[in-house]
């Protein structure tokens, strides 16, 4: 396989890395996991990877398919991770109303995020599940453990730093006697926004004044946080309220629409041009579109800000939903509900996944379009058609002991 074929399979935002890598690279500097991301995406898909080779058994057509790179923040690998979490989440999801809530910190703190990136992450869905677990806990509005799932997001439509947690909670929730509750005014109303909004902003000013492990905050200083703190307290911080309708199968695919989307799609992606990006955004909220120039390194460095730390997790359970008590206590709620446990799902395979999703039957034979593709030959990966932007790019050499 030649590299020149190798580079036509890249496209979106592998390409973007490939064209300014060099000129983001020259200025700019990257972590570890920023490296690992930029090569992972310039690998999926292609013979760096390795793959296998595929001929059908009438014509004698060839096919190579190349391994994905499975990295989250790689465009390319997340339709089918989003689709098998939808689907071993499908068995979790109770007969009853789910509300959509947003927590949103305010962008004076983008600064302090950063800096210590993975403390404000924490922080931020640890005060958001306080909050809710609190207002949950009240008898004057549940008075029950609650069920919901938080996601982070980190951006916008432009690629800016946005911190965000999407939130689906579960209207009810079950007591210490076992019985399921609803809420105390309306099947579909959990809690006052502007209180969720009021608490949520004392537990994170809280949490960020009696940390002493932020020592690179731009307001470390005690006058510094104290002009933070007033320009913070000035305004409600936002939380937004929506209630999804329909049933199970509705509110589960309303937030995976969340869980595995990365900061920019490659369809979002519309051309390179003058050393711009042409970036499909959002208009208004009636669905329009819109389509912006970002220059190609200002892009690079947009995206960058939002790879996240190692081993952090950007979907998390609470209440109900815990992983440390979820089977019992969902069983519990099952029984108060009087609904039956659900099946167990067996695993799909990729062919079953295609035809499905894409309507798709990808074992046979694209050229005659009669014959069925067969396993040949399994293809090792080849380093030597990577095309990298910088050296800064090219794997880590193992270490290794004296010959």
């Amino acid at each position: 396989m030649s590299a020149t074929l190798s580079t036509k399979l890249r496209t979106g935002l592998a390409e973007v890395f490939q064209t300014f890598g060099a000129e983001y690279l020259d200025a700019h500097g990257l972590t570890a996991p920023q490296a690992k991301v930029i090569r992972a995406v310039l690998d999926c898909r292609t013979a760096a990877l390795g793959g296998h080779c595929l001929e059908c058994d009438t014509c004698g057509h060839r096919d190579y398919v190349y391994h994905s790179c499975r990295n989250r923040h790689c465009p390319n690998c997340q339709t089918r991770a989003k689709e098998e979490w939808s689907r071993q989440r499908m068995t979790e999801l109770l007969p009853v109303p789910y509300a959509h809530l947003v927590f949103t910190l305010p962008h004076d703190l983008n600064s302090l995020a950063a800096v210590h990136d993975r403390w404000v992450y924490d922080t931020l869905m640890a005060c958001v599940s306080a909050t809710l677990s609190e207002f949950a806990r009240n008898p004057r509005w549940l008075g029950a453990e609650p069920a919901f799932t938080l996601v982070l997001h980190t951006w916008t439509q432009d690629l800016r730093r946005h911190l965000h947690v999407h939130v689906l909670i579960a209207c009810g929730g079950l007591d210490a006697q076992g019985n399921w509750v609803e809420p105390k005014r309306n099947p579909r109303f959990l809690f006052p926004i502007r209180g969720l909004s009021r608490v949520f902003r004392a537990k994170f000013l809280d949490a960020a004044r009696h940390d002493g492990k932020l020592t690179l905050d731009p307001a470390a200083t005690a006058e510094a946080w104290a002009e933070r703190r007033r320009r913070l307290l000035r305004y409600d911080w936002v939380v937004y309220a929506k209630a999804p309708f329909g049933g199970a199968a509705q509110v589960l695919d309303y937030l995976s629409r969340y869980t595995h989307r990365t900061a920019v799609s490659n369809e979002r992606i519309v051309a390179i041009r003058k050393g711009d990006v042409l970036l499909r955004v959002r208009a208004d909220d009636s669905g329009g579109k819109r389509v912006i120039r970002i220059p190609g390194a200002v892009f690079i460095g947009r995206f960058l800000q939002h790879v996240l730390p190692p081993g952090f997790k950007r979907i998390r359970h609470y209440g109900l939903l815990s992983p440390a008590h979820k089977r019992e206590r969902l069983a519990q709620a099952r029984q108060a509900l009087q609904v039956p446990a659900p099946a167990p799902l067996a695993l799909e395979a990729a062919e079953a996944f295609m035809q499905r999703v894409a309507q798709q039957d990808i074992s046979r034979c694209p050229c005659c379009e009669q014959g069925t593709l067969r396993l040949v030959a399994e293809l090792p990966p080849d380093r030597s058609v990577v095309v990298r932007p910088h050296p800064a790019l090219l794997p880590r050499p193992t270490s290794r002991g004296p010959p």
